[in-house]
């Protein structure tokens, strides 16, 4: 990846967004941003305040509420030779636009003998907030992993956020940005300088030897969080962060896994034919069953999302349950061991500042 020379500061998630975005728009006039109330004064949770003033309203400007028109645009725009970032808010809305997506913007540039490319990042939100129910909390993006012509990524922390969106604006291929709402406020040491992270390179945010956990976006955090409640069974885990999902560094994953020979996956979605699946089944197809490799996964309970707050503690992945799973990994599934509730609270208060 390419990295600045220059030292960072503490950043907001959001405004690394909105940093790199506005950094590429002034490096190269075909960068342009639209999409529903990327105008609003609220600047979707501020990841666009003021790049409409600073750009006008040629290169940054609201849409109707239609999503597979809008997406046509903004494919013709990107065959014509601009490179839009087409905001669709929630992930749940791209729904509406999967033939654009899958039919037409993966497949353009192979169906066209490489005379064509689409140079398309295409972002939305994924998680819970406040009860967002059934529509508005799905996490998408296996979905987007399981076609060639898309790229698919997820940073877990501000310096990634600005890095893998400079990087994707500077793609010519069309990217499934992925940004979870919880990770909006989260603060980490960005650069101010303009720099890419490498698509198709995973991190390791923490050694272990006992297990490997790896987390998709915000399940990163949630990771590390368990990693510091195992601690207290003396059980070190190893933490990675894939970044991008498509392309998948499972090399990585398949390193530590053979090391610690236990492998837990934590996704922000279903686990049926979703990323955690086909993050174990590289595993075991390049040797994890052989070495002996012990693997699970944790994600949403089979159900569609309560908007409920008791009844979403339940449905979602949290640090004590990722960190019950890992211990019953390590330590067999004979013990009831559980971290002690006050500490499983209180790890929502350790501030992870990636990259780690």
């Amino acid at each position: 990846m390419s990295m600045p020379t220059d030292g960072g500061r503490l950043l907001r998630y959001v405004d690394a967004l909105r940093e790199g975005i506005a950094q590429e728009m002034e490096r190269d006039p075909r960068v342009f941003l639209f999409g529903l109330d990327v105008d609003d004064h609220k600047g979707i949770q501020g990841s666009t305040l003021g790049l409409l003033d600073q750009f006008g309203p040629e290169r940054v400007f609201g849409t109707p509420m239609s999503e597979d028109a809008m997406t046509g645009v903004a494919i013709g725009a990107a065959m014509a030779g601009l490179r839009p970032i087409h905001v669709h808010i929630r992930m749940d809305f791209l729904l509406l636009c999967m033939n654009q997506l899958i039919n037409i913007a993966a497949k353009a540039h192979s169906m066209y003998g490489g005379a064509v490319r689409v140079p398309l990042v295409v972002r939305s939100m994924i998680g819970k907030s406040w009860g967002q129910g059934a529509q508005h909390s799905q996490a998408l993006y296996s979905m987007f992993m399981h076609v060639p012509g898309l790229k698919v990524v997820a940073p877990s922390n501000a310096n990634d956020a600005k890095g893998c969106m400079i990087a994707a604006i500077r793609d010519d291929n069309p990217v499934i940005f992925v940004e979870h709402r919880l990770l909006y406020p989260t603060q980490a040491v960005v650069p101010e300088s303009s720099y890419t992270v490498e698509f198709g390179r995973a991190r390791v945010c923490a050694r272990g030897k006992d297990i490997t956990l790896v987390g998709v976006s915000n399940m990163v955090v949630e990771c590390l969080r368990a990693r510091e409640l195992l601690l207290d069974a003396g059980i070190e885990a190893e933490v990675i962060d894939p970044i991008s999902l498509a392309p998948l560094d499972s090399t990585t994953v398949l390193e530590s896994a053979l090391r610690t020979r236990r492998l837990l996956v934590a996704d922000n979605t279903w686990t049926n034919c979703g990323a955690s699946a086909e993050i174990l089944a590289r595993v075991a197809e390049s040797g994890g069953v052989e070495a002996g490799v012990r693997m699970a996964r944790i994600g949403f309970a089979a159900t569609t999302c309560p908007p409920s707050p008791p009844l979403e503690n339940e449905f979602y992945p949290n640090p004590a349950k990722i960190a019950s799973a890992a211990y019953a990994l390590v330590r067999g599934n004979n013990d009831d061991w559980a971290p002690d509730p006050e500490r499983a609270a209180l790890s929502y208060q350790l501030q992870f500042r990636g990259p780690f």
